[in-house]
């Protein structure tokens, strides 16, 4: 009887220094695969942020290409109302043999063309500059759906602390 109490009070003893082998034998792999997980959620996270960068860098190239183009539009209306009151004022000034060469040639008539069409170009490319300039206000810079999910795993880890 005392042999079978004997072998019975050594048996958890036993068990308990197996146990505890195991949970230390065990301990370097659970680390690892803690390590391992760690650094997949943050390749996860990583590629999460780099798809939202790359949304908004799109965002923002087409909104200026928009500007720039409605830019150069603008300056070249700009460069045409200069032309065109440079042939008005051309009128008003110069020798007799100048005015009647203006006379026979019509150039209010031309610098008339280049008002209109300039004040066209003007126009448009104000409203381009204009539209592709609250396109870029528009954007958010920030990736939110990152910082959501960083705003989430920070929870979740102060909950689990």
């Amino acid at each position: 009887m005392a042999d079978l109490e004997r072998s019975t009070a050594a048996a958890p003893a036993a068990a308990t220094a197996q146990h505890t082998q195991t949970d230390i034998e065990g301990l370097p792999a659970l680390f690892g695969r803690l390590g391992e997980d760690v650094m997949t959620l943050l390749d996860t996270k990583l590629s999460l942020a780099k798809v939202e960068l790359k949304e908004d860098v799109a965002g923002y190239a087409r909104g200026a290409t928009i500007t720039s183009a409605g830019v150069v539009v603008a300056v070249i209306g700009f460069a045409l109302i200069n032309v065109a009151v440079a042939l008005f004022l051309s009128t008003f000034f110069g020798n007799d043999e100048a005015s009647a060469a203006v006379q026979k040639y019509g150039p209010s008539s031309y610098g008339l063309g280049f008002l209109i069409t300039g004040v066209i170009y003007l126009v448009i490319g104000g409203v381009l500059a204009y539209v592709g300039k609250n396109r870029l206000a528009a954007r958010n810079p920030v990736p939110n759906r990152s910082v959501e999910e960083l705003r989430k795993d920070k929870q979740w880890l102060k909950n689990e602390m």
